[in-house]
């Protein structure tokens, strides 16, 4: 392998660190700002019409499904994780910027909740939409739900990209 592949290989791996890392740290930062609210009211918002902010705790997943799994929930948030990485640590070499990018939110929202599932028993929630009834969220799920549409779109780049090369 050519030295530049290794270099763009130790590139990716710094921006997974570092994106999970931030990520994490961000997730973790807004629950703390929200912590001491009053449950299940309105603290904030709505903003330009679109989002306010009441603090939730989910004892479920999304859509309040499998309520009061959490150990449960977070015990497969870190298998998903762990999965993801193992995943990246096996395709380095093949697996691409947008890929990576996508990974790193995966995993960096499965972190994030996990640890309050395990620390607090319940996912802090707070972000909500004014426009529309939809579950209140915070910026972890934020980086899953994105992560997931990164990393599918690095997929389809990728195939095509390989069909490409084999005409």
């Amino acid at each position: 392998m050519a030295s530049s592949d290794n270099n763009a290989v130790t590139k990716r791996t710094v921006l997974l660190a570092v994106l999970v890392v931030i990520w994490v740290l961000l997730d973790q930062f807004t629950k703390s700002l929200v912590a001491g609210q009053e449950l299940g009211k309105m603290f904030a918002g709505p903003f330009l019409g679109l989002i306010d902010f009441k603090l939730v705790h989910n004892t479920g997943g999304a859509w309040g499904i499998f309520e009061g799994n959490t150990v449960a929930l977070g015990v497969f948030s870190l298998v998903v994780c762990a999965l993801l990485l193992a995943y990246y640590i096996w395709q380095r070499r093949e697996v691409n910027l947008v890929q990576t990018v996508g990974i790193g939110l995966i995993m960096a929202g499965g972190i994030g909740n996990a640890i309050d599932r395990f620390v607090q028993g319940y996912v802090i929630d707070f972000i909500e939409f004014s426009f529309f009834d939809f579950p209140v969220f915070n910026v972890a799920d934020i980086g899953v739900t994105c992560g997931f549409v990164i990393l599918f779109i690095g997929l389809a780049l990728a195939w095509r990209n390989e069909s490409k090369d084999e005409s």
